[in-house]
């Protein structure tokens, strides 16, 4: 059957034109893939190519082709971002809380009840909170990840956190660990998961049965493992529509 946008698709290098619809296209490869995937990221609409380590870059794009109305949908469905300004919602260790913008009080950014107040004018008010987001998640993770690293004997070079929408953390083979920092607007369980995700690459640099062993073991079962993935998987795109 004839897709009823295949003659208006336009794949360019970091874009996907489909009519007079325009999304970020990225393409990346991953060895562990065994098959084409794609994925719409929540916060932008970017349309992501995954593609094994074989595949041609011109399979792929035969690929986005045939899924356009699988794009479109996505595109459709895909929720608003929540911005930040007084009086918004946004979700802290998973519950709710208000944003109060203080102008004339001092203190940069504080947590009082199941309110965060921000200090500063208020267009710079998004920039100061997620700089108090982003410190705040490198301090907690690393401490987290520290005292995981040691129990099994190993450590950590360095922690970086950063707003990826691909991945929730990654492992170098030098020991860095990065992590997202909107994993804080989660329940700490999750967040835990990560951490514990990361570290286990410290020893295992693959998903093999002695990686998951390593990574439930750290976590205390295969009880909080199975939740916490399972969490990841209906709520964490969630967590990109905020700011």
């Amino acid at each position: 059957m004839t897709k009823p946008y295949s003659s208006a698709i336009e794949i360019g290098a970091d874009r996907l034109t489909v009519g007079s619809n325009s999304f970020p296209f990225l393409v990346k490869r991953d060895s562990r893939a065994r098959r084409m995937l794609l994925r719409v990221m929540p916060r932008d609409g970017a349309v992501v190519l995954v593609l094994p380590t074989r595949a041609s870059l011109k399979s792929g794009q035969k690929f986005v082709t045939e899924q356009v109305d699988w794009i479109l949908a996505r595109q459709e469905e895909r929720p608003e971002v929540q911005p930040w300004q007084d009086g918004a919602s946004l979700p802290l260790y998973g519950a709710p809380h208000i944003i109060r913008h203080r102008p004339g009080a001092r203190g940069g950014v504080w947590v009082e009840g199941n309110e965060i107040h921000v200090t500063g004018r208020a267009e710079h008010l998004p920039r100061r909170l997620r700089d108090w987001l982003k410190r705040r998640a490198r301090d907690e993770f690393g401490v987290a990840a520290r005292e995981m690293a040691e129990r099994i004997g190993l450590s950590v070079r360095r922690i970086t956190v950063r707003d990826t929408q691909s991945r929730w953390g990654s492992c170098s083979a030098h020991g860095n660990l990065s992590f997202s920092w909107r994993l804080l607007l989660a329940p700490p369980p999750i967040a835990r998961y990560l951490v514990a995700h990361e570290v286990a690459h410290l020893k295992h640099m693959d998903h093999s049965v002695a990686f998951w062993h390593l990574c439930a073991q750290l976590l205390g079962g295969e009880g909080e493992l199975r939740a916490a993935r399972g969490w990841l998987r209906r709520h964490g795109a969630a967590l990109h529509l905020h700011g």
